[in-house]
């Protein structure tokens, strides 16, 4: 039985997202190492012991963030996905364009995913949170490819090399956007990339993604 938080409870939970979003802010304009304890504290107007009440550490709390703008990131490539048509072609269009929208490929984002992907190679925590090309997300645009050829999801014909590289190519391509856009956001044009992935992959998938639609 579900049973309402009490208002100790909202307040913990409270607490804790706003040392979630202050921490992110910071890493947003000032990176890693520039997130103290201090600066965080402040932004989040709460009390060091705060940061120690829901995350023990400083460290802990760097990789709760990661893990929040992880969450936020497949809650709105699912909100796409979700108001769109089940069809494949669809849900590979809303998979792009999710990625290319305000929501989610904005300056504060991408501020903190690049961080956070800097730090990687010290910190092997971050890692599997900011890269945010999953399992499942490439099983799912795999998938989706496998089912624009009719093909049962299996390993035969050559079917499956194509949807690979069109897996792996889609993948980077949108890895590439997110770079354009991360050394040129005053330059970037949201539809000039969605018609440029598009053009791409109508070469592999002719009868599909046409151009129209990323216009």
């Amino acid at each position: 039985m579900f049973q309402t938080p009490t208002l100790r409870q909202q307040k913990k939970a409270h607490n804790r997202e706003l040392l979630l979003e202050a921490t992110a802010s910071v890493i947003a304009t000032e990176g890693i190492t520039g997130a103290s304890i201090t600066r965080i504290i402040e932004h989040a107007g709460l009390s060091r012991g705060m940061v120690h009440l829901h995350f023990v550490n400083k460290e802990a709390l760097l990789v709760a963030v990661a893990r929040h703008m992880r969450e936020q990131y497949f809650h709105h490539i699912n909100e796409f996905l979700t108001t769109t048509s089940p069809a494949p072609a669809h849900q590979l269009e809303a998979i792009i364009s999710a990625e290319l929208s305000e929501q989610i490929l904005n300056r504060r984002s991408i501020n903190i995913w690049y961080a956070f992907r800097g730090q990687c190679h010290q910190e092997n925590a971050y890692m599997q949170y900011a890269d945010t090309r999953d399992a499942a997300m490439k099983d799912k645009v795999y998938q989706a490819f496998l089912q624009l050829l009719n093909q049962p999801y299996s390993r035969q014909d050559g079917k499956q090399d194509l949807c690979s590289d069109a897996t792996y190519g889609l993948l980077a391509l949108l890895e590439g956007m997110w770079s354009d856009y991360f050394l040129h956001s005053d330059e970037f044009n949201r539809q000039s990339a969605k018609r440029i992935i598009f053009r791409q992959l109508s070469g592999l998938f002719p009868n599909h993604f046409d151009l129209a639609g990323a216009m």
